[in-house]
């Protein structure tokens, strides 16, 4: 349950472009890489190289909930899922974004916080997104 609600949590963040909420749900010292950014480390350089630099950029990101499958105990737990975005080309125009996920949590003080993530595109799908016009 801790991934799935930790995946809907993101994909609500990620949507609203709502970096100081999806930060709560990251350790400050996350491993992580993306569609963007090649391997980071540390929260801020997270937000700085890969959340910034897409966010902005998409619309419509939801998790898709039916394919999460996750794993764990008490204190570690580990989860993939795919997802969907739109993206934009350099006119602007509107392309299907999909992709998949990975996520490492670890719970802290009673929260469960990703200590690694890894989000890359599915095969065939542009790589980088413009915005709207």
């Amino acid at each position: 349950m801790a991934v799935r609600d930790w995946f809907h949590r993101l994909g609500r963040h990620c949507a609203d472009v709502d970096y100081a909420s999806a930060r709560a749900i990251f350790a400050s010292d996350v491993v992580s890489f993306g569609t963007r950014a090649d391997v980071v480390s540390g929260l801020d350089a997270l937000q700085r190289n890969q959340w910034e630099g897409i966010w902005p950029n998409i619309r419509d990101f939801k998790i898709d909930q039916d394919t999460i499958r996750s794993g764990g105990d008490g204190e570690h737990a580990w989860g993939v899922a795919t997802w969907t975005s739109t993206g934009f080309d350099q006119d602007g125009r509107p392309f299907r974004r999909p992709g998949r996920a990975t996520v490492a949590l670890e719970r802290r003080h009673g929260v469960w916080l990703a200590v690694h993530t890894h989000f890359s595109l599915s095969p065939g799908t542009p790589t980088r997104t413009f915005g709207p016009g």
